[in-house]
């Protein structure tokens, strides 16, 4: 009676955790794993009580006139404006000439496969045979469309002592001055130059410089004073995406989308959407340092400044809601006091591509974290390591998931083998369980005494069996989001039918033999002398395989991996302790 009433005890509490982990994905911004809740956008106010726009709100204990970003609604283009369509390896970008924006950014090497195969394709892909080439279409990350998809990087100027005088902003109509528009062959950087009309006494002029094989385009700001007066502006640098966030996969994950920024001091900080609409948004404070992004699955957009060789360049950090589900986030800096016929100039980086962690890291400290690891980014980071330098040698990321396994097997060794130890001495002493059992099932006080006076007696531990698993737990969710936020999993394919191993298994194949897998480990473990306990350890490899038909194929592939490597070693195990191997198989009655 008190082995059963420990099962249920145990299932309540497993429960209970699976639904803690639901509220905590749900609590962080992801959807519900089991009660998922449709994402919802941001309502728009009414056009009765809506507030005048503005991109940026006034910094923190500012005057009430503060000036701001400019909006569409607060200003109109007069002239036509002018999409200059960019051309280089690695981008196909368009260059709004009202401000000088980005407003569409196409990364070629990255596509949206579409999966619309017949099904003979799919039978013939599972055997190796040769199959039409997948259609496929450059991943678009920036686009100026409908208001519900809209992503541009915007730039501009904001008159710190007149509010009610305007200098050149993203709503400025530019000139693109004459160049080439496409990075020809043996040309390693391609320039585009905008400049405005005086406005305000300033001119503007901004210069992007695209570098072959780069994701990282370098973007130059030139002020120049063209007046009879001195003038005081700010440079601000700005990101304007929308704010719906692609739902998660079949169990609810999803990797962050939003703000981020980042200063030495608050070190790296998302910005959820939900908290900018309530007004809740936590910003770091002015610095001298740091970054902005708008992330996303995979990718990410960041704009980072390059100080001049010891010097800082101050900075404020501020987000808004624009209206029409859009949101910005903002980096402004002040230029100070600039004399009649002086300039000033700054330069910035504008990174718009893969989240890959080497070439992040080198850009700006703290960068390679907009890549999403969850609460695990201790143990994933190592992971991803090491599975890249096994990609390295073996060029091919499922084999490279293979070989993590078999090195994490090693060093769990000497771990895994004293688990199986204890369960080969659990199964040399089941038939006495089973006898005592018997005879004093009438006495159950007396059963549970007997029953660990034997375990004593016998050196056994009934829970050692459990520990390698729960030590693995961590490292397995850990390696859930590595497969899950590399983009160098994205397409990756492995052999036959496995195409894409941030994917599952379009045939459920993969999952399949991992639930045979399981069932075959709980075979060849001592069967609980309790029979709730013995049917429940059947019927938890079974609910707990379910979860694997949606989870990744690479992650599929790490955990049946590590099934089949477990079995071997138990195997080995059991037969050098004298306990042959043996199934023991279910018995429900």
């Amino acid at each position: 009676m008190n082995d059963i009433r420990r099962t249920i005890l145990w299932v309540i509490f497993g429960f209970s955790m699976v639904l803690l982990w639901d509220k905590w994905q749900v609590h962080n911004g992801n959807r519900g794993t089991f009660f998922p809740a449709p994402v919802q956008q941001a309502a728009t106010p009414s056009s009765a009580n809506k507030p005048l726009p503005a991109d940026l709100p006034a910094a923190a204990g500012a005057a009430p006139r503060a000036p701001s970003i400019a909006t569409t609604t607060e200003q109109a283009a007069p002239l036509t404006r002018e999409k200059i369509v960019i051309e280089t390896d690695v981008f196909h970008a368009v260059l709004d000439s009202q401000g000088g924006t980005l407003s569409e950014l196409e990364l070629k090497h990255y596509n949206e496969q579409s999966r619309n195969r017949s099904f003979m394709d799919s039978i013939k892909g599972l055997f190796g045979m040769p199959v039409p080439a997948v259609e496929s279409t450059p991943v678009v990350l920036m686009e100026d469309g409908s208001p519900a998809m809209r992503y541009v990087a915007q730039t501009g100027l904001l008159n710190t002592v007149d509010a009610g005088a305007s200098f050149p902003n993203h709503l400025t109509p530019m000139s693109a001055l004459p160049g080439s528009r496409v990075l020809a062959d043996g040309e390693n950087t391609l320039e585009v130059t905008f400049e405005s009309q005086p406005q305000g006494g300033l001119k503007y002029r901004k210069t992007y410089v695209f570098k072959r094989g780069d994701y990282s385009i370098r973007v130059k700001h030139e002020v120049v004073n063209v007046g009879d007066q001195s003038r005081d502006a700010q440079l601000y640098l700005q990101l304007v995406r929308h704010g719906t966030v692609a739902s998660g996969n079949m169990m609810g994950a999803n990797t962050f989308a939003g703000p981020a920024a980042y200063t030495e001091e608050k070190k790296f900080h998302k910005i959820p959407f939900a908290d900018i609409e309530k007004q809740k948004a936590e910003v770091p404070p002015p610095a001298d340092n740091g970054w902005i992004a708008m992330v996303q699955h995979y990718f990410v957009s960041a704009w980072l400044l390059n100080a001049p060789d010891g010097q800082n360049l101050q900075r404020e950090f501020r987000v808004k809601r624009l209206g029409d589900n859009q949101y910005s986030v903002a980096m402004v800096m002040p230029l100070g006091s600039i004399a009649p016929g002086a300039s000033e100039t700054v330069d910035s980086d504008l990174y718009a591509g893969p989240q890959e962690e080497r070439k992040l890291e080198v850009l700006a400290p703290g960068l390679e974290l907009v890549k999403d690891y969850g609460v695990f980014t201790i143990i994933s980071k190592p992971l991803y390591w090491l599975l890249n330098q096994l990609h390295t040698v073996l060029g091919n990321w499922g084999w490279s998931i293979v070989g993590l396994v078999l090195l994490l097997k090693i060093a769990f060794y000497w771990l895994n083998a004293k688990a199986y130890s204890s369960m080969a001495k659990m199964k040399a002493i089941n038939p006495k369980i089973t006898e005592m059992r018997a005879r004093l099932k009438d006495k159950p006080q007396q059963m549970q005494q007997e029953m660990m006076r034997i375990y004593r007696e016998e050196k056994v531990n009934p829970m050692g069996g459990c520990f390698p698993i729960v030590i693995q737990i961590p490292v397995f969710i850990a390696l859930y989001w590595v497969l899950l936020s590399s983009v160098e999993m994205r397409n990756a394919p492995w052999i036959g039918w496995i195409q894409d191993l941030s994917t599952p298994d379009p045939f459920f194949i993969l999952p399949f033999l991992m639930m045979l897998s399981s069932l075959l480990q709980t075979a060849l473990n001592p069967a609980p002398p309790d029979p709730m306990q013995a049917k429940m350890m059947w019927l938890m490899p079974l609910m707990f395989s379910v979860m694997f038909f949606f989870f990744p194929a690479g992650l599929v592939l790490y955990w049946l991996t590590n099934n089949v490597l477990s079995i071997a070693q138990q195997w080995v195990i059991n037969t050098r302790m004298g306990v042959p191997p043996q199934f023991n198989l279910p018995k429900f009655k």
